[in-house]
């Protein structure tokens, strides 16, 4: 197949509700047998997540998660398809979720987990008892890039992502796979026409007729020269950048000073953190990427937008955990100066993943149902949505909405038995 540079993520058609375009064609390798939980034997339909940052902390926890929820090691707290408002939406059982990726890192999964686990992301044994799993996924993780000294033109790199896809899907007899971006925040390009690493890897997934989703501040789809490609993909799409805490707690607060009429004068954040965000977020330029999605909820919420803006530090004694502090400084009756004060404390993988399989499998099933586009109806996970309310309580009537719609798109003979939910 190929494409002209100004339409790289233009896919050879547009991929229909339950299949997927898979450009690797025919590699002459046998089929990849069933890893997992389920038997050889089960003939239910698999899904693949196809992790662009497959090998870093934040999908190492997917993948461990996915394989605990799937064996009944752990309850799926924090994961809100697994609740009621979603019982009947056709969503990929846990069970039957494959893994793979891109990454340039080269430490296997299950060494991740090992270190994961030490430093209290992952319960204690939780590596050990899900190894076959962490490394079946890690199996299927091929060379991410461009990487230094890498001469492959834009298009080059966008077939060989979406051939590696296309083979992903061929190999493991997959229905379809969802590409979900976890990759470390990229400084912002002062080159406007060329195309970032996340955006090489978001029009091969356009190439392979895969449903996307970026979890990241990084620009993927919203780069102008693949809007045209992507809204006549056929596919489902969301984004950007995973809002799971300091954001999380704005787009409660935000709304609560708007109805309550009071005047927010300022607000100040502050974030430490170490790992390997805490590195990629002391480059300033990713930095303001990382912080545009934070300021546009307060700007999205409040009447006017307040002074204040937010620093991160990057702490690499703190390992995989953060803390957030903001300082809200407002006015009520008669002038009356007021402050709020709010810390947030926690593990970003830890929160980041049962989000991610969420994001996974709905837009799993908004293809299956032959939905299209960007989903504003999904911007409850996300600092900047595809659209809709910057309220959290609002955006979650919209995602139960979503949730209905799903529901009523899905055949009743095709249902998921409860006990395979």
């Amino acid at each position: 197949m190929t494409s002209t540079p100004s339409d790289p993520g233009r896919p050879a058609s547009a991929a229909a509700p339950g299949r997927a375009n898979t450009p690797g064609g025919n590699t002459g390798r046998p089929p990849a047998a069933p890893t997992g939980p389920s038997s050889a034997t089960d003939q239910r339909p698999r899904t693949g997540v196809w992790l662009i940052g497959a090998r870093g902390s934040v999908a190492t926890t997917v993948v461990a998660g996915a394989a605990a929820l799937a064996a009944g090691l752990h309850p799926p707290t924090g994961l809100v398809t697994e609740t009621e408002p979603f019982a009947g939406c056709g969503l990929p059982p846990l069970d039957r979720l494959v893994f793979g990726g891109h990454d340039i890192a080269t430490c296997p999964l299950p060494k991740r987990a090992e270190a994961l686990a030490v430093g209290g992301v992952l319960p204690p044994g939780l590596p050990a008892a899900v190894n076959a799993d962490l490394a079946a996924a890690d199996a299927a993780v091929r060379p991410g890039g461009p990487q230094p000294g890498d001469r492959r033109s834009e298009q080059e790199l966008i077939d060989a992502f979406a051939t590696d896809l296309g083979e992903f899907l061929t190999d493991h007899r997959l229905e379809r796979a969802v590409v979900v971006n976890l990759a470390s925040t990229e400084p912002t390009s002062e080159d406007e026409h060329r195309l970032p690493p996340s955006s090489l890897y978001a029009a091969a997934a356009l190439r392979a007729g895969c449903p996307y989703v970026n979890f990241t501040p990084n620009t993927g789809l919203h780069h102008p020269r693949l809007t045209e490609a992507a809204l006549g993909s056929g596919l489902p799409y969301a984004g950007r950048d995973g809002k799971t805490g300091q954001t999380l707690l704005r787009s409660v607060l935000a709304p609560m000073f708007a109805q309550r009429a009071l005047d927010v004068r300022a607000w100040s954040g502050t974030n430490l953190l170490g790992g390997g965000d805490g590195a990629a977020l002391a480059d300033p330029s990713a930095a303001a990427a990382k912080n545009a999605g934070k300021a546009r909820v307060l700007s999205d919420a409040l009447p006017t937008e307040p002074q204040g803006v937010v620093h991160i530090d990057d702490v690499p004694a703190m390992g995989e955990w953060k803390t957030a502090w903001d300082h809200v400084a407002f006015d009520g009756f008669l002038g009356s100066r007021m402050i709020l004060q709010t810390i947030w404390q926690g593990c970003d993988s830890a929160l980041a993943a049962p989000l991610v399989l969420d994001l996974a499998r709905l837009a799993a099933a908004a293809h299956s149902a032959g939905l299209s586009g960007p989903r504003p109806d999904l911007g409850f996970y996300f600092k900047d949505p595809d659209g809709g309310p910057a309220a959290l309580a609002e955006q979650w009537q919209a995602l139960c909405g979503f949730a209905d719609r799903l529901r009523a798109a899905k055949p009743e003979a095709d249902a998921v038995p409860e006990e395979d939910r």
